[in-house]
């Protein structure tokens, strides 16, 4: 008798959010992190941006004059610890 695995799908789960730990950064990509380490920057700054929020690293936030940055976020900020990058 042949069983099989049941999967449930919960429509209020949050998606899951991809980690950093699934895959290796480009130096583009670390270098892009450095720089926000030290301010942030404009949203079409660079090409790694979409990579890196789509990896969690960084976020996207409106000033007051309603332009968008872009800047560490908590995970990113640990990635550059984990480099040796102290804040």
């Amino acid at each position: 008798m042949k069983t099989t695995d049941r999967i449930t799908h919960d429509s209020t789960a949050a998606p899951k959010r991809p980690t950093i730990l699934r895959r290796l950064l480009s130096h583009h990509e670390l270098a892009t992190l450095l720089l926000l380490l030290h301010a942030p920057i404009e949203a079409s700054a660079k090409p790694e941006i979409p990579t890196l929020h789509e990896a969690g690293l960084i976020e996207t936030v409106s000033n007051e004059v309603g332009a968008d940055r872009i800047q560490l976020t908590p995970e990113g900020n640990a990635v550059l610890r984990g480099l040796g990058v102290r804040r």
